[in-house]
Formats: C-alpha cells, structure tokens, sequence
C-alpha cells in the first residue's frame, strides 16, 4: 500500500469533499437499507450538506491521499487535551485497504496533546463501529436515542432536540 497522507482541504476541493463525503455515507446506509427514506438527513442523503459544512468551518478538515489521490477525508476539533472526530470517510471503492486506520493514526500524531478522543456513528454502521473499536481502540461508551437523546443536540429554542433519532453510538478514545 502506498503511503497515506492527510492534506489540509483547500477552498477549491470543498465542493468534492462535500460530494465524496455524501457518497461514502450513503453507501452505507444504503447497503444496509436500500432506498427507505427515514434514514435520510435531507433528499436522498443520509449526510446534509449543512452538516457537513458545519463540521468544515469549526474543525480542521483534510483529504485523506493515497498516492497523490484523494480517498477520503476527516475533519476533527480539539480543545487542550480533548479531541472530537467529527467526520471520517473512505471511498467505498478502496474500502478494507486500511486507508481509514492509517489517517486515524496520522490524526494521532497530528495531536499527541489529546487524551481522550470521541466520535459518533449510527447504530447501522456495522463496518465503522467494527473500525472505530477494533482497530482503532474507541470504546462505546453511550447509546444516543429518542428513550436517551444527546444533551449536545439543542433545537432552535435551546431545547434538547429528541424527535427523529434513530440511534448513534458515542465512543472514547482515552490515550495512553
């Protein structure tokens, strides 16, 4: 395998980043379940663009490359000794190469100042929370769901928003 590398995302390869991220989620989703719209942020996407730019312009957004290519993406917040992985994508077609674990790992020496690491994935997502705990050493540590919704996720009127969630898992990195 040639050697990955993380690239910061540059203004003019936002729109693809945003498109390749769409495209990796839904696949997922749709392997698992076909065309049933419930699962669906927005028409036909099982990630919101909205989401997506949010996520781009309060963290530090990179390409995954592999070989000059782009593969992938990642875009991550930290705070002191705290980190969030917010987003994590592979293109379905270089999937099980371990292009994802070794952008984890560049993320990991990227910064050493975090101790604990957290991220999100749907319940659905049997290959991510497979990655997310056996290869990248998270734990699951919260089951979100209307019956235990996240405390992060405020509605417009500051309240927290419980309608629609399907379920996501919550996992912790802690760092030696």
């Amino acid at each position: 395998m040639e050697k990955v590398t993380l690239v910061r995302l540059t203004r003019n390869d936002r729109e693809q980043f945003i498109k390749d991220n769409q495209e990796a989620f839904n696949y997922g989703a749709l392997e698992e379940f076909g065309r049933r719209d419930d699962h669906f942020e927005e028409e036909g996407e099982i990630i919101s663009r909205s989401t997506i730019e949010e996520s781009i312009d309060c963290g530090e957004a990179y390409r995954i490359m592999q070989d000059g290519k782009p593969v992938g993406g990642l875009v991550i917040r930290t705070d002191g000794e705290h980190g969030d992985l917010d987003l994590l994508f592979v293109s379905p077609y270089v999937h099980s190469k371990g292009i994802g674990y070794a952008a984890w790992c560049a993320v990991e020496r990227l910064h050493p100042e975090v101790n604990v690491w957290e991220t999100v994935t749907p319940y659905f997502e049997k290959r991510n929370i497979h990655f997310y705990v056996n290869c990248c050493g998270f734990h699951i540590v919260e089951f979100l769901n209307s019956h235990h919704p996240d405390p992060n996720d405020l509605d417009t009127a500051g309240q927290i928003n419980d309608d629609g969630q399907d379920g996501m898992f919550r996992f912790e990195k802690r760092m030696k």
